[in-house]
């Protein structure tokens, strides 16, 4: 995978994560640094467990699928794109589509439920043979970065840019897919 790629998927592994914690921002009068950064690391540490998750599982079934892994790694990336392309547009406003969560355990459980995507995706890297801990790594840091970030400045960006960002995170990761399936169709 190219360092395009990997920035691209990183990013758009983020952005439901950036959703979340816009919303958790918005929610708090004044988000405190301490609190962005928490909620950077619960948020980054999940994105980067759950592509080796996911990874393992599809190296376990890799022997059995390598002649089709890049329409599989197309479905998931397509499939998990078009999940954030269709939420994207039929939500009426980030806080209505992502509930305000202020205790830890539901910080992590939010955290999980976003990272989901980051899972299946993991899945699909398995079957391309890519260096699965330097995109788990850059999976975690965007998500990191994003989400503190988010949190901080929730206040600014609005309820309509977290569903714009997620639309153009799933366009991102459908193009990935695509751009997958194609360099192994033509080779």
């Amino acid at each position: 995978m190219s360092p395009a790629s990997i920035a691209i998927l990183a990013i758009g592994m983020s952005v439901d994560a950036l959703i979340a914690s816009v919303s958790r921002g918005a929610a708090m009068r004044r988000p405190r640094i301490a609190e962005a950064l928490r909620t950077g690391l619960v948020f980054g540490a999940v994105e980067t467990v759950t592509p080796l998750i996911g990874w393992a599982a599809g190296i376990a079934a890799n022997r059995y699928v390598a002649a089709i892994d890049h329409w599989i790694a197309f479905a998931l990336l397509a499939l998990v794109g078009g999940r954030m392309i269709a939420n994207g547009l039929a939500a009426k406003g980030e806080a209505e589509a992502v509930p305000i969560q202020r205790s830890r355990f539901a910080l992590l459980a939010t955290a999980i439920g976003t990272s989901i995507d980051a899972m299946a995706v993991g899945v699909s890297l398995a079957l391309l043979h890519v260096n699965i801990v330097l995109v788990a790594l850059a999976i975690g840091t965007a998500t990191f970065c994003m989400s503190a970030g988010g949190m901080l400045a929730a206040r600014l960006i609005g309820p309509r840019f977290g569903r714009r960002a997620e639309v153009v995170g799933g366009l991102a990761l459908v193009g990935l897919g695509l751009s997958i399936l194609v360099s192994h169709l033509s080779a």
